[in-house]
């Protein structure tokens, strides 16, 4: 399968640093959920397990915007406070969920949403400056929010040597 250490060591890095699976793509891209530009301030780290350290999403800079829109239609999975952040977390089709935070919001669980609809407020104190964090889930899993906003370039591998 790999022909040498290093395109192995490569392609495990891609994977921990980009949260990549063979089911982490889409064919639909989705909206960012603020308005551009959609400067990364804290980028997503996979955990090594599911209860290791990482960063379970991505903080994107807000600018002056606090309007918070939906990346692809969905229901409201959650809304309300966790500890004591907004948050907010929308169920997509495919075993997907997004979550926002801190976002405040007027929807209840169960609501629908379509792409582009704006599903809630951004409140300060995130970041330093304004900021959201987005995070999403497949089937349970964390993963790569940029994976769905057409932010990761697609892979491909050449051969290293000549057949």
């Amino acid at each position: 399968m790999f022909r040498t250490p290093a395109s192995m060591i490569l392609a495990l890095l891609v994977v921990a640093v980009t949260g990549a699976s063979a089911h982490a793509t889409t064919t639909t891209e989705w909206d960012w959920p603020v308005e551009a530009p959609h400067p990364i301030i804290r980028p997503y780290i996979a955990p090594d397990t599911a209860y290791s350290a990482g960063h379970r999403g991505i903080d994107i800079g807000a600018g002056t915007t606090t309007e918070v829109r939906a990346p692809a239609a969905g229901a409201v999975h959650f809304a309300g406070v966790v500890v004591d952040r907004p948050v907010l977390s929308l169920r997509h089709p495919g075993g997907l969920i997004t979550s926002y935070e801190p976002v405040t919001t007027t929807l209840a669980r169960g609501d629908s949403v379509q792409q582009g609809d704006v599903i809630g407020e951004l409140q300060p104190g995130h970041c330093s400056v304004a900021c959201i964090h987005f995070g999403v889930r497949l089937d349970g899993e964390y993963v790569s929010p940029l994976n769905y906003l057409g932010a990761i370039p697609r892979a491909i591998l050449l051969p290293t040597r000549k057949p």
